[in-house]
């Protein structure tokens, strides 16, 4: 009888032993969770951190296109573009993209509206070393979207010298615009413009700092309505490339404007025809 009285009286103790061990278990997995989350890299970069404050960005639906593996971090070309879900009448008003190991992590921050017809903007950025590129959309409606994708550099990108004579800045701007579009049908739209995008961290021959100078805005409008904008800052490429889309309702004249640092400006105009 004794060992009978004990042997239950064993089982009683292991219950709540087992009870305290599936709650440390479940503890510690909701630790790992929140551990992960917290790895997220926009989650460990303070000037990410700062624009999306306490929200909690969905992960799907934004979609960063870029080299696993880049030769040459002054030019390395960059595609964002979303095709998740959003609320009817709702669309992508903004994408701020950060280079999280760049002295300087902010790259560009596009500013978008409903006559871009397809949300996917294309340009060339300077990594200074293997890092995460990491991009976050904004709705209209204040929906939020993050992903981030590595790139393993070879040459760092942010000292690097521009080869031979570099024209004049903010000459020759070169704009490729479709025709015949129908009405509200997206069209690629493709810019380049000269401009030496000096970072203000490279030294010259003499081994002086080349200072800051960059191109800071660049705007299209048309028929006097702004339909694209983007801030620019010196992780993108000397020569900024800009690819994105309008999709216009009716014909119309496009003006093009570049502003760099120094209060100088470019403009391009072209007339866009829709049938």
């Amino acid at each position: 009888m004794r060992s009978f009285r004990f042997a239950r009286h064993h089982a009683s103790r292991r219950g709540p032993l087992r009870s305290l061990t599936h709650a440390a278990a479940g503890l510690a997995l909701a630790a790992l969770a929140m551990s992960a989350l917290a790895n997220e890299p926009w989650q460990r970069l303070d000037a990410a951190q700062s624009l999306l404050g306490d929200s909690e960005p969905q992960t799907q639906g934004l979609t960063l296109d870029l080299p696993h593996v880049s030769e040459d971090g002054s030019s390395v070309p960059l595609t964002v573009s979303f095709a998740g879900e959003l609320d009817e009448g709702d669309y992508i008003e903004r994408i701020d993209l950060f280079a999280n190991a760049n002295p300087s992590p902010s790259i560009a921050t596009f500013h978008l509206t409903p006559l871009g017809g397809k949300t996917e903007v294309s340009t060339r950025i300077r990594l200074n070393e293997t890092q995460q590129v990491i991009a976050i959309a904004t709705s209209q409606q204040g929906e939020r979207f993050a992903t981030a994708r590595e790139v393993r550099v070879t040459v760092s990108g942010c000292l690097m010298r521009n080869g031979g004579e570099m024209p004049d800045p903010l000459s020759n701007p070169r704009v490729s615009i479709p025709s015949g579009l129908a009405a509200g049908e997206p069209g690629e739209v493709r810019t380049l413009i000269n401009h030496p995008m000096e970072t203000g961290l490279r030294e010259d021959d003499d081994g002086n700092v080349v200072p800051r100078h960059i191109v800071e805005r660049f705007s299209v409008s048309l028929n006097g309505d702004t339909v694209f904008e983007a801030e620019l800052h010196q992780s993108v490429s000397a020569n900024p490339y800009l690819r994105f889309f309008l999709a216009p309702q009716e014909s119309g004249e496009v003006e093009f404007t570049w502003q760099d640092d120094s209060g100088e400006t470019a403009r391009h105009v072209a007339e866009l025809d829709v049938t």
